[in-house]
């Protein structure tokens, strides 16, 4: 072990990422910057191919630092996890997505755990970043390891540390957001920490691989929870006639106690409708119902409904049905200037739209095409002068670059999901959570 602290202090390493997506890729690229020869496992072979040419994919990773690291040959990418027998650190990013009855789905970490059991070697420092269940690490990494022979803290050394990416975030992003680190034994926690020490700002130790998967779980919980709050007061505040965001703004005025969120056409993202489903189906198995957990996902959940039912409300305004209707949405990304769908409520929204009998189409300017089922379809061009083709127009994101009220002064009638015409006159305008217009 000793041996092993040295040479990571010296640098004298090479650190694996395997899964070369939003969490793996800018993993792998501040490896690289600082110093250290990387490698990027990932079973897609273009990915692979498109990365060994320099060629970047991700919006938060540098098109520029990526094309000098791999010129270099600091930064490889390989299908390859015969690899692992380089590497002396390994850092699993795979996704963790849910079935569809909502519980976990952790079949890429078990698929990666059978590869690497196979090239497993002595002083092999393995870190899972996936999100999981409290216990994956211990009772599904640890005893796989050492089936193998090897015993966890003195011959391999096991370790959950959470990705906390935020895409597109100008502020945050994989250096300078504290890192929760949780090892099997100290040992496993010492040259772990001595590892992300090379790239990260700040670190924080946690007790156990169960505190640093809980720690993620209660961030997004907690997220959850509280814009199915937030979503919940702009439906009892158009009840009441009330200006949700007036509302919000207001108490967002209070120094203390109150953090500000937002309703929206629904929850999207990677992490925040799915994680806390992680946490609610553990304790299922301890016979104990997470009731805010589910209440909120239900909240949530409903949105993409809640506002179908505003478009629906304001065509007939109009003399006009949804079926047969002309709607454009604007905006497919979950949030506002990123190219990330997963998850995404204004998916729902159109689904939803299209099995009403709309024809429906989009627009976003990092979004060029979704798969709907089996077909493809494309963003269009957006024109000030065409928008009058469309019956309603739907904001379900609102990327800065959208010029607002060119889209009102062309648009007959307007849905606005995001408050993003707040201060904008001259439209015909539905507001999410407000009655005055």
């Amino acid at each position: 072990m000793n041996n092993l602290l040295k040479r990571i202090e010296k640098k004298d390493i090479t650190v694996g990422i395997v899964g070369l997506g939003y969490v793996g890729l800018p993993l792998a690229v501040e490896f690289g910057n600082a110093g250290i020869r990387t490698i990027g496992i990932d079973v897609n072979q273009a990915r692979v191919d498109q990365l060994n040419a320099g060629d970047n994919y991700i919006q938060d990773v540098n098109d520029a630092e990526l094309k000098t690291l791999v010129d270099a040959g600091t930064f490889t990418a390989t299908s390859d996890f015969s690899s692992v027998k380089q590497i002396d650190a390994i850092c699993i990013a795979v996704p963790t997505p849910l079935s569809k009855t909502k519980d976990p789905d952790i079949t890429y970490i078990l698929d990666v755990n059978k590869e690497l059991i196979k090239y497993v070697h002595k002083d092999l420092i393995i870190v899972l970043e996936s999100t999981t269940y409290p216990g994956t690490t211990r009772e599904l990494l640890q005893p796989a390891l050492e089936a193998s022979g090897l015993k966890v803290g003195t011959d391999v050394f096991l370790l959950f540390s959470p990705e906390r990416v935020d895409p597109g975030n100008p502020v945050f992003h994989t250096t300078n957001t504290p890192k929760v680190i949780g090892g099997v034994t100290e040992n496993c926690l010492k040259l772990g920490m001595a590892v992300y020490a090379h790239i990260m700002d700040e670190l924080v130790p946690v007790s156990s691989p169960e505190a640093a998967e809980l720690t993620k779980l209660l961030e997004n919980t907690f997220r959850s929870i509280n814009i199915g709050l937030a979503n919940e007061m702009a439906i009892m505040c158009a009840k009441l006639g009330v200006n949700v965001w007036e509302v919000i703004d207001a108490a967002a005025t209070k120094p203390f106690g109150f953090m500000k969120f937002t309703p929206g056409p629904g929850l999207g993202g990677h992490c925040i409708p799915i994680d806390p489903h992680y946490l609610s189906w553990k304790m299922r198995t301890l016979d104990y119902k997470a009731r805010f957990i589910e209440l909120a996902s239900e909240i949530n959940a409903s949105m993409p409904e809640y506002v179908v039912d505003l478009v629906s409300d304001g065509l007939n305004g109009m003399s006009k049905s949804i079926n047969g209707s002309n709607i454009l949405l604007l905006g497919m990304a979950y949030k506002p200037d990123i190219d990330d769908v997963r998850e995404s409520p204004a998916l729902d929204v159109y689904a939803l739209l299209e099995a009403k009998g709309a024809k429906v189409s989009f627009h976003d300017p990092y979004v060029s095409e979704i798969k709907f089922d089996s077909r493809m379809e494309q963003t269009i061009d957006l024109d000030h002068k065409t928008l009058d083709q469309y019956d309603c127009v739907v904001i379900t994101t609102n990327h800065s670059e959208y010029d607002i009220k060119a889209i009102v002064d062309n648009s007959k009638l307007i849905v606005d999901t995001r408050n993003a015409t707040v201060g904008i006159g001259n439209g015909e305008v539905i507001r999410l959570g407000d009655t005055s217009y």
